[in-house]
């Protein structure tokens, strides 16, 4: 790229390289901006798809979906892609597109603050290192910090304990005593991967979720082939796959009674496969189909239903040095504790400092709750542009598809910055317009029905869910509006 170019060109920070942040990268050097730097806390590409790698772990979204659209993969083994070829095909773009040298490993962002005079960002790591650019895009996901349990003694527990989603690989489970604390999309992947080999499983169950049973199966090899020899054919299954998970839309957002015909199909599948009708009575759970995450497994009750596999549906009211207590006074005596208890999806950008004009930071914009406008920009914060923020979570298609629709409207925002030391800051009023446009539909969505669920907040607001159709997100961010913005000059 000449100098002509550099000189107008702002410089990107894109903070995380999971999905979000390696599809910036990528459609950054489509349009021919270079000036660009990565920066990953850890030692690797990925993600959660680098994080979680407990037994068993996968995608509850079609593999032909959960991808790229510029970048099929022929060759998926599974309808439902493993974590080990997830994390390869995101390798495997990196070395594609060569981001490689974009990229800089082991540099955790520890605060990311406005300069006023000048209109760029200061990003600082938590090595002490501070960099500057023009333009930050957070891509740290909703599923990147573990949400440990608040439980009296978990401390003192002299045996192993570990989060899922920092599996210890180096633990051997075989003849162990375990425990699993939280029974949601992690655990009933990892629990029927390890009931064979533990001595005993105690599951500790605060509400049971609805399961539904997982189509997947792996794919002929007549199936791959057909798929790479014939790409219109695999540009086909990608859309018949979309329109059947979009059509679900109407029925978390609108007609959530269309839903009680997955929960009836929930407990048929469940009567079939567990035999103790007291396992089966607490399997079956007492909220609304839909208010919270909907999960798929073919092996889930048959694993709870073995006879080693005792399901506590008790409180948990501590954890001593050889177990947990119940409420009840019962000690359930274990060598090892797992936490299967999700993550802080409603925490955006945490642990980051972030702050904007005025030394407002981040926490206190949100201190009602986080929003964003299309999920994208927050008022007093410009040229911070946000991948899988507020209200962008589906919880019926694939976040890759949203993932993408935001790239590229975050690049319609970077080309409207072609004069040197431009910031645009989103209008309050388009801001608050939008946001309480999401809320007043998020009303009418089963998600509204009454349980609790990560997709609320500390104080009930749903933060996290899109409450309609991707295509009609899609087409909200199709253009960048200059009227939604106020556009800034540096000062000095």
């Amino acid at each position: 790229m000449n100098e002509s170019v550099r000189s107008t060109t702002p410089s990107v920070i894109i903070i995380g390289t999971g999905f979000g942040g390696l599809c910036m990268a990528i459609q950054l050097r489509n349009a021919g901006i270079e000036t660009f730097t990565l920066l990953e806390k850890a030692s690797g590409v990925g993600g959660t798809w680098r994080d979680n790698t407990y037994p068993g772990a996968a995608c509850d979204v079609q593999s032909h979906l959960y991808s790229f659209s510029f970048e099929p993969k022929h060759d998926w083994s599974r309808k439902f892609g493993l974590q080990p070829e997830i994390l390869g095909y995101m390798q495997h773009c990196v070395e594609k597109y060569d981001l490689a040298a974009h990229i800089r490993f082991n540099k955790e962002v520890a605060s990311a603050a406005f300069n006023e005079a000048t209109n760029t960002w200061t990003v600082t790591t938590t090595d002490g290192e501070s960099l500057t650019a023009d333009v930050i895009v957070t891509a740290t996901g909703q599923l990147n910090q573990p949400a440990r349990p608040h439980i009296p003694g978990l401390d003192t527990f002299a045996g192993t304990t570990f989060h899922s989603a920092r599996w210890d690989h180096s633990h051997d489970l075989n003849g162990k005593n375990v425990g699993v604390i939280g029974t949601g999309a992690s655990a009933i992947q990892f629990v029927p991967e390890i009931v064979p080999r533990v001595r005993a499983l105690s599951l500790f169950q605060r509400s049971a979720a609805w399961v539904l049973p997982k189509p997947d199966r792996a794919f002929y090899q007549w199936e791959q082939a057909l798929f790479q020899k014939v790409p219109a054919w695999d540009r086909i299954y990608r859309s018949l796959i979309y329109w059947k998970n979009e059509s679900r839309a109407l029925a978390f957002t609108r007609f959530n009674s269309l839903l009680e015909l997955f929960a009836w199909q929930a407990r048929r599948f469940a009567r079939h496969q567990v035999r103790d009708s007291e396992k089966y009575r607490h399997l079956i759970p007492d909220y609304k189909i839909g208010c919270k995450r909907i999960l798929i497994s073919n092996d889930w009750y048959s694993a709870v239903d073995q006879s080693h596999v005792e399901l506590v549906t008790t409180g948990i009211e501590r954890v001593v040095e050889d177990g947990v207590v119940t409420t009840d006074g019962a000690l359930h005596r274990l060598d090892t504790i797992i936490l299967g208890t999700g993550f802080a999806a409603s925490d955006f950008l945490s642990p980051i400092k972030i702050t904007g004009r005025d030394g407002v930071s981040l926490n206190q914009a949100w201190a009602t709750g986080s929003e964003a406008y299309k999920g994208i920009a927050v008022s007093g914060f410009p040229n911070l542009f946000m991948l899988y923020g507020p209200n962008t979570n589906l919880a019926h298609n694939s976040i890759v598809y949203m993932l993408e629709s935001q790239v590229r409207y975050i690049l319609g925002c970077i080309n409207t910055l072609a004069t040197p030391g431009t910031a645009m800051d989103v209008k309050p009023d388009r801001l608050r317009a939008f946001s309480e446009g999401v809320q007043t539909k998020l009303k009418d969505s089963v998600w509204e029905s009454g349980c609790h669920s990560w997709y609320l907040d500390s104080d009930g607001k749903n933060t996290v869910n899109w409450p309609g159709f991707t295509f009609t997100y899609r087409k909200a961010t199709r253009e960048v509006n200059p009227d939604d913005y106020e556009f800034l000059r540096p000062s000095i």
